[in-house]
């Protein structure tokens, strides 16, 4: 018995030693009348030092993303393509806009729509993609061209002539090393219903 009493006080000893207390106020005890009304009373109070906690800031080198420079939105004279397919009427057409982009770095590129081929139900959309010796520094920059459709429903596939930007928006178009390569690609009976 006189070894778990001595155990139990060397335990409360370490936890009242390893912090700092300092009793604040004295413990004060309600007064009690005999009539049963009372004052409230006051239990003490302790400042109990522990670790300092700091918060602030500290100089690393991190990744951080860069603001993608865009091109803004004008209103400009786009080609316009009418398409009238064999056995459909004007209900079946619909206009829309076939769009090519592609995200640089580096220098600023031109992108342009060169040609466009129809075989069947397809269209070849075929773009030149052209670097030029305007740095642009560590940004990035967007460069598009479009030409305005109305025709039926097509499947359409976007070729690109140039070297494929090392970013992952620019995995939305098929590159080609040049145009024989993307000649390669299509299918025989193709008509060439634009070129710029």
């Amino acid at each position: 018995m006189k070894f778990k009493t001595i155990l139990a006080s060397a335990a409360l000893s370490a936890m009242i030693f390893s912090c700092n207390v300092e009793q604040k106020k004295e413990t004060e005890l309600p007064e009690v009348d005999v009539d049963v009304s009372a004052e409230e009373g006051q239990l003490p109070t302790y400042d109990v030092d522990w670790a300092d906690v700091n918060v602030g800031t500290t100089t690393k080198m991190v990744k951080v993303p860069k603001v993608v420079v865009v091109m803004e939105e004008e209103e400009v004279e786009v080609p316009y393509i009418d398409v009238d397919m064999p056995d459909s009427d004007d209900n079946d057409k619909e206009e829309r806009t076939l769009l090519v982009e592609a995200e640089v770095t580096d220098n600023e590129h031109t992108l342009d729509i060169r040609e466009i081929w129809a075989s069947n139900n397809n269209l070849y959309v075929i773009s030149e993609l052209k670097s030029t010796d305007q740095q642009i520094g560590d940004k990035k920059m967007r460069v598009s061209d479009q030409i305005t459709l109305n025709a039926p429903d097509l499947n359409v596939k976007y070729y690109i002539v140039g070297e494929r930007p090392d970013r992952v928006f620019n995995s939305q178009h098929s590159y080609f090393a040049d145009m024989n390569a993307v000649k390669s690609k299509m299918d025989d009976d193709y008509k060439m219903i634009y070129s710029k």
